[in-house]
């Protein structure tokens, strides 16, 4: 199943002022967006969007801009609304949309998990993924 998932600050919530799109620096509400693909539960009241952060010392030079750790956010999920359409034409099978009050924790840095890439990683098409394998052992060669 194809979700959507967008966490998003309640009403009257600090650090508006920071919130920004990109593209535009329009001022939003929304804190982050995650694509779910797979059959994992929706977040619940409770759940906290993790938090990416790059420790400069830590970076790898083959990826400068890669985040290093990540860590429990300070945003609380406090209540989820879900919309699924009525004819499933569509490219996601169902919109979450989270929101979230500001509630800072403590919460320890973790190590990023070692980069895994699997036939999910190209939407399950094998031969997208075996062109990459080869191109992966071509390189590795090259080296």
């Amino acid at each position: 199943m194809r979700k959507w998932v967008v966490f998003r600050a309640e009403k009257r919530q600090p650090g508006w002022e920071n919130r920004k799109l990109q593209h535009t620096q329009s001022l939003t509400k929304i804190l982050a967006e995650h694509l779910d693909s797979s059959d994992s539960d929706i977040p619940e009241p409770g759940y906290r969007p993790p938090e990416f952060v790059r420790v400069e010392q830590l970076s790898d030079s083959q990826y400068p801009a890669a985040n290093t750790h990540y860590r429990q956010g300070d945003w609380e999920v406090v209540r989820v609304e879900t919309y699924t359409p009525e004819i499933p034409l569509g490219e996601f099978d169902m919109v979450v949309i989270c929101y979230c009050q500001y509630a800072p924790i403590n919460a320890d840095l973790k190590p990023m998990p070692d980069r895994r890439v699997t036939v999910d990683s190209f939407a399950g098409d094998e031969m997208a993924y075996q062109d990459w394998l080869k191109s992966q052992e071509k390189t590795a060669i090259e080296v």
